[in-house]
């Protein structure tokens, strides 16, 4: 018995020992951990007193490149790290090459104004007396202040010369079967009428005169006489269409303003003043006005292209918050970006940031979804027909940001990432099936091996530590960041949408908040067109004046041709050249020779010459 008892005596303490120092170095790792997060937070404390922010850009230095790379090399290799090959050595083909001069060109397109100088010499005794040898010539570019013009539009009232009647220059009178002649001047033409008795109408009644500056107000007028007798002998031009009917901007001003709201991020009060310097006073609620009313005109194609990007295979979305104004205090609101890319960039707005909010922005969506992890899209991917795809790039976000308190662990991981971002660098331009082969063969071991790695971190690390939440975020996304190994078309991160948000970012740090739900909405709709214009790289002042000359008379139906998407083509048809070239308020911005301009000391009369301003543009440029 005393045997037995002294044999099991000393293994128990040996167990009690070995007990004794796994929690040792237990409590000595998370003392580390802790020290490490305690001088983490001073650092944050005296950077924030210093008023110091660092840098915000995931990129690692020299040294932790190398550190990464050696530590992929264990990773990967399953082994000891390889020691340093020597670099591969790469033929480069000899060129020529321009000597940078440090200053670029003047482009070409500009208008040139030249000016000779001659030497006092030269003035005095005349060029008789000298022989040129030659010249230098220096450019210099210089700014032309921005003009405004009013566009008069005149629209005679004609009627046919009666047969035989010598042309007199007077306001005729219109009895029941007479015919009228305007006036010479532009005035607006004094017209006579019969009034209509018991008799009929063709009895001699008095003649009662009628001032009518167009046909609309002749028909309100003489409403007496049938509308068909009236039309049948008098004739007068149709008056243009404007994007706001019997509005006092034209589409370039209008283009204009949107392009400094949201393109420029120029809040109302400042396009108060901007306006106000250039010699016109335009009130910020007449501003706020024209562009809800334009927000209506462009609805329907702003709409076509949501219904376009619908049926996208996959749709890169993302959110950012905004301040709307209420009596008391500001309430918050949401910007949604839904982007299809190489088509449509659209924004819309919510007053809340909920599953509602996404189910009326993607409602019958079918596809892959390209988001953040957010609870808002979970039920999206219930039944299967919409797919998650997560981000690697908000993924290596978690692992940047424990770099400071746990950099080991967290260098790990970044390179395991880095591999897979110079994988997906290389098949930039590939196409989708040669991409997908060489994620399967090349990247799929790598996100393999990052996630057995996560798995077997994820015990030893600290709860509520910057790398236990960056490994936990990467077990719970686990098949959402494995999603863009299924299908080459995938991104492997969702930059795309982020970059797009940043223009609702920029303007919220000018305008700060917005008015109202409604003018949510009407930011929303601007921006989706700004944004597209950007995605195909066309003008934006230009795209919106162009606009607005053709949405009040194009079909419906092909409403989606003028999107951003397909501009190019549209503007280069026949149809639309001749649509634009006829619209005289775009003649008038554009100062083509067909556009007539007076001084206010000739606008008593029509003028009649043609403009000597530069030449028109093309379609789509400003």
């Amino acid at each position: 018995m005393p045997d037995s008892l002294s044999s099991e005596q000393p293994q128990t303490l040996e167990e009690r020992l070995a007990a004794l120092r796994a929690a040792a170095e237990r409590l000595t790792s998370e003392r580390d951990q802790y020290k490490q997060l305690y001088l983490e937070m001073l650092e944050r404390c005296r950077k924030l007193e210093l008023g110091i922010v660092g840098q915000k850009r995931e990129r690692l230095s020299g040294n932790d490149e190398q550190l990464t790379l050696s530590l992929m090399q264990m990773l990967v290799g399953k082994g000891e790290p390889a020691a340093p090959a020597e670099p591969e050595t790469e033929h480069i083909k000899a060129h020529d090459r321009k000597k940078p001069t440090g200053r670029k060109p003047i482009p070409e397109h500009l208008p040139r104004v030249d000016f000779t100088l001659l030497p006092p010499e030269v003035e005095q005794a005349g060029l008789a007396a000298f022989d040129q040898i030659g010249e230098d010539v220096k450019e210099t570019v210089e700014y032309r202040r921005a003009s405004l013009v009013a566009v008069r539009t005149h629209l005679p009232i004609f009627v046919p010369k009666k047969a035989g009647a010598e042309t007199q220059p007077v306001a005729a009178t219109a009895p029941a079967d007479a015919e009228m002649q305007p006036p010479p001047s532009s005035e607006p033409a004094a017209i006579t009428t019969p009034e209509p008795s018991a008799k009929g109408r063709g009895a001699e009644a008095e003649r009662v005169p009628v001032v009518a500056s167009s046909i609309k107000a002749l028909l309100r007028e003489v409403g007496a006489l049938p509308p068909d007798r009236l039309l049948a002998g008098i004739y007068q031009a149709e008056a243009p269409d404007l994007p706001i009917p019997g509005g006092l901007a034209g589409p370039g001003l209008l283009a204009r303003t949107i392009v400094q709201r949201w393109d420029d991020h120029l809040p109302l009060y400042r396009l108060e003043r901007i306006w106000g310097r250039e010699g016109i006073d335009l009130a910020r609620s007449t501003i706020c006005g024209w562009h809800a009313q334009l927000a209506v005109l462009v609805a329907p194609l702003v709409e076509a292209m949501w219904a376009e990007a619908i049926q996208a295979p996959y749709l890169c979305v993302d959110a950012t918050g905004v301040l709307v104004q209420a009596l008391e205090k500001c309430r918050n609101a949401h910007f949604f970006v839904v982007a299809a890319p190489d088509k449509h960039v659209l924004f819309g707005y919510s007053p809340k940031h909920n599953s509602e909010a996404v189910d009326k922005l993607l409602a019958d969506y079918k596809g892959y979804l390209v988001v953040d992890a957010h609870t808002v899209y979970d039920h999206l991917f219930v039944d299967g027909d919409v797919k998650e795809s997560g981000c690697w790039a908000h993924n290596r976000r978690y692992y940047f940001k424990a770099l400071t308190s746990d950099p080991e662990r967290a260098r790990k991981a970044l390179a395991f990432i880095k591999l897979l971002f110079a994988i997906e660098k290389e098949q930039a331009t590939s196409t989708p099936e040669e991409r997908l082969r060489v994620r399967k063969q090349k990247s799929k071991p790598i996100v393999d091996d990052f996630f057995a790695w996560v798995d077997s971190q994820a015990p030893l690390v600290l709860d509520e530590t910057p790398i236990s939440k960056a490994i936990t975020y990467s077990r719970n996304q686990r098949e959402a960041l494995k999603r863009f190994l299924e299908d080459g078309r995938l991104p492997i991160h969702n930059n795309f949408s982020e970059r797009q948000l940043r223009r609702e970012a920029i303007g919220r740090k000018n305008w700060l908040f917005v008015g109202s739900d409604d003018g949510g909405e009407v930011n929303a709709t601007f921006v989706s067109l700004l944004a597209s214009c950007q995605l195909h790289k066309i003008e934006p002042h230009g795209y919106l004046r162009d606009l607005f000359c053709l949405l009040p008379s194009w079909p419906k139906k092909r409403v989606i041709e003028l999107a951003p998407a397909y501009w190019k083509q549209t503007v280069a048809t026949p149809e639309v050249q001749a649509r634009l070239a006829a619209n005289i308020f775009r003649q008038a911005a554009l100062g083509q020779p067909d556009a007539a301009e007076v001084s206010p000391a000739q606008s008593q009369h029509p003028p009649t010459t043609g403009s000597t301003l530069a030449p028109a543009k093309p379609s789509g440029s400003s």
